[in-house]
This record gives C-alpha cells, structure tokens and sequence, in this order.
C-alpha cells in the first residue's frame, strides 16, 4: 500500500493520529479529519517535518451535511479516496445511575451517527471509483459488561453491528468495510484519565496497547493485503477478551 489518500477521523491525537503517521511512513496521503483545528495543523506539520504528506480537514461529522461537505472538501484535495478509518469516538466515564441524556446524545452523535455519516460519504465515492477499504473503531467493551461505562459499551456495540450490515452490503462493489476493537490505548488522553491501571492489570499481556499496536493492525486492513474479510470486528486485546 502506497500513493493511496486515506481519511481518518479523530486524526489529530491518539490512535488516530498513530494511523495516520504509519499511513505517511508507507508513502500515503493522510487526509487529517477532526474537530480541532490546531491539534489537526500539529499533527499534519509532524507528518511532513518527518517527510510524509498530509493535509488537515476541520469540522463537525455528526450532521449528515457537514460530513458530507468534509468529504467533498477531502476529495477536491486529494482526488480519489482509497480508504477511510473511522476512529472520532468520545469517552464520557459515568456510573449507570447517573448517565444524562445529554451524556447518551453526545456518545451517539460521535460514535455512531459521526461514522455513518462519513461512511455513506466514502461509500458512494468508493462504489464510484472502483472500491475501497473502511475501517471503523470500536472496542472491546462492545464485547463484554462495563458497568461503569455503559453507554459507550452501548455505542461501540452499535459499531460492531453496523460493520457487519455495512460489510455485508457493499463487499460487491469493492468497498471492503472491516473493524478493529481494542482494549486499552496507552494515549495521552487515557493516562490523564487515570484509569489505565486499572486496566492494565486486567489484561494478561500486562500493558496496554501502543497506538501504533492497534495501527498496524488498521493498516493491514486497509491494505491489499486485505482481500477477503468483511464486516468482521478483529479484537486486539493484549488476551483481555477471549471468547
């Protein structure tokens, strides 16, 4: 895989902007898609201080319109898209009793809403230009109870499903949609959450993930090397979930 264009969502921090430094390092363009507009500009000058090509795209994909404008804003700077990685996602921490409705709407409206609105966007340019890959972001919590979580457990179970129904439904025209559910991300935002401890002595491998652990894996989902699973969900776990 290499001279390909691929947006990522949630690019400018975490695992997403891991994505899109192994996705410069290969020799692809990373198209930065995110809402905040100095950390994508940082992320896009890191890229090419270390010889690769990026460009940033800012705004808001929970509103089918804005998704749709950023995309178009990304093919008008790139040309044809190969492949697209869903990884926006928010994490609002809540006990059961106390998740707001606001609290369920914003989870909603990021990491679920947000990626099927950018996954119609890629869908129909890819059906148009001869396929694609897309990977979405789940979690392994999509897999398991998580008390103390449960309406972002909810969210990325709803990932889990639309890959498949996605998967199933676009595999004929060459748009490969697959995803990746990964246990704990050793992130800056992680660490500042302070539960990554916690966590970590729950998994067997006894660390959590590295961005760049969890980026290779997207990588080869993307890649050519990819030819033949669809709408699957790969867990990545460190042995935290076997089922």
């Amino acid at each position: 895989m290499s001279g390909q264009n691929v947006i990522v969502t949630g690019g400018a921090s975490g695992l997403g902007k891991a994505v899109c430094l192994g996705l410069a390092a290969q020799g692809d363009q990373a198209i930065v898609l995110d809402l905040n507009a100095a950390a994508a500009e940082a992320a896009v000058a890191e890229i090419r201080a270390a010889g690769g090509e990026a460009f940033a795209v800012i705004g808001d994909i929970t509103r089918r319109e804005s998704a749709a404008a950023l995309f178009a804003e990304a093919v008008a700077g790139a040309g044809r898209i190969h492949g697209l990685v869903n990884c926006a996602g928010v994490y609002p921490r809540r006990p059961i009793l106390e998740i707001s409705d606001d609290d369920w709407d914003f989870s909603f409206s990021v990491n679920v809403k947000g990626l099927y609105h950018v996954s119609v966007a890629a869908i129909e340019h890819m059906k148009a230009n001869g396929g694609g890959r897309i990977v979405n972001v789940a979690s392994i919590d999509a897999f398991k109870a998580h008390p103390k979580n449960m309406h972002y457990a909810a969210m990325k179970a709803a990932v889990v499903s639309l890959t498949k129904s996605l998967g199933v439904a676009f595999c004929a025209d060459g748009v490969l949609i697959n995803g990746v559910g990964p246990a704990a991300i050793a992130t800056d935002k992680a660490r500042a959450g302070g539960f990554l401890p916690e966590l970590i002595a729950q998994a067997p491998i006894g660390r959590a993930a590295e961005p760049d652990d969890i980026a290779d894996v997207i990588l080869f989902l993307l890649s050519d090397k990819n030819r033949y699973m669809v709408g699957e969900t790969i867990a990545v776990s460190g042995g935290y979930f076997i089922p």
